[in-house]
C-alpha cells in the first residue's frame, strides 16, 4: 500500500483526539503529555511534548519524535495507542540517546525515537475502559469538523496553540489562543478566523506554515 502525505496528516489528526485525557493524566515518572504536534513533511511521525506537571520552560519540555510506520513498512501507521505506549515505555527508567538523534526545536529538546529500540508499554485497564466509553460517547464518524486539529501545544499560563487545517489543503495554520478569553466564539469563529493572512513562524515553529494570533478574543 502507497501512502501520500495525505495519509499521514489524517494518522496525525487521528492520534490527537484519543492522547486528549493523557495531558491530566500522569507518565510513570510524574511527567505529562503537554502537547502532540504534527511532524514537519515530508516526515512521517508524530511528535509528542512532554514536560512537568503545570507547564514549564522550553527547556523542561522534551519533545519525543515517533514514526507513524517503521522503514520499509507499507502496512498500518502507528495508531494513537501504539503512540502512548511508546511514551509510557520512554518514561519507564533511564533512556540514553546518541547525539545524533537528539536536536532542539523551539526551545526544546527533540528526540528522534528507534521504534525497534524501545519496547511499548501495554494499555492498562483504564486505557481499556477509556476506549469502551469514548466509542459509545463519540462514535468514530468519517466526517470531521472543519477545521481539522492536527496538534496542540501548552505553551504557559493561559496560552495554548491549536495546529489546523482543511482536509483538501493539509498545510498547517496554527492559532495562539488564550484559555481565559472568549474561547466560545472563538472555537465558532476559528474556520474563518484561520484564514487570515497570519504570519510565516519559520524557524519559531516549524510545525504549520501560518500563525495567527487571536489570544486578543
Amino acid at each position: 500500500m502507497t501512502l501520500t502525505y495525505d495519509d499521514i496528516a489524517e494518522q496525525q489528526a487521528d492520534i490527537v483526539g484519543p492522547l486528549l485525557p493523557y495531558f491530566r493524566a500522569p507518565l510513570p515518572d510524574g511527567q505529562f503529555i503537554r502537547g502532540v504536534l504534527p511532524s514537519p513533511p515530508p516526515s512521517e511521525a508524530v511528535r509528542v511534548v512532554v514536560g512537568p506537571p503545570g507547564g514549564g520552560e522550553p527547556e523542561e519540555m522534551t519533545v519525543w519524535e515517533i514514526p507513524l510506520r517503521t522503514a520499509g513498512d507499507a502496512g498500518d501507521l502507528a495508531g494513537a495507542d501504539d503512540v502512548l505506549g511508546m511514551v509510557r515505555a520512554l518514561h519507564t527508567g533511564t533512556q540514553i540517546f546518541s547525539s545524533s538523534r537528539t536536536d532542539t526545536v523551539m526551545g526544546m529538546r527533540l528526540v528522534r525515537v528507534d521504534p525497534a529500540a524501545v519496547e511499548p508499554a501495554d494499555p492498562d485497564e483504564g486505557d481499556l475502559a477509556l476506549v469502551v466509553l469514548r466509542t459509545l460517547v463519540h462514535p468514530w464518524t468519517e466526517e470531521r469538523p472543519v477545521p481539522r486539529l492536527r496538534g496542540f501545544l501548552l505553551r504557559g499560563p493561559d496560552r495554548m496553540r491549536l495546529y489546523c487545517d482543511r482536509e483538501e489543503d493539509t498545510a498547517v495554520v496554527a492559532a495562539d489562543v488564550r484559555l481565559s478569553g472568549a474561547l466560545t466564539a472563538v472555537l465558532a469563529a476559528l474556520p474563518s478566523l484561520t484564514e487570515e493572512e497570519g504570519t510565516a513562524p519559520g524557524d519559531a515553529d516549524p510545525h504549520c506554515s501560518r500563525l495567527v494570533d487571536l489570544t486578543g478574543w
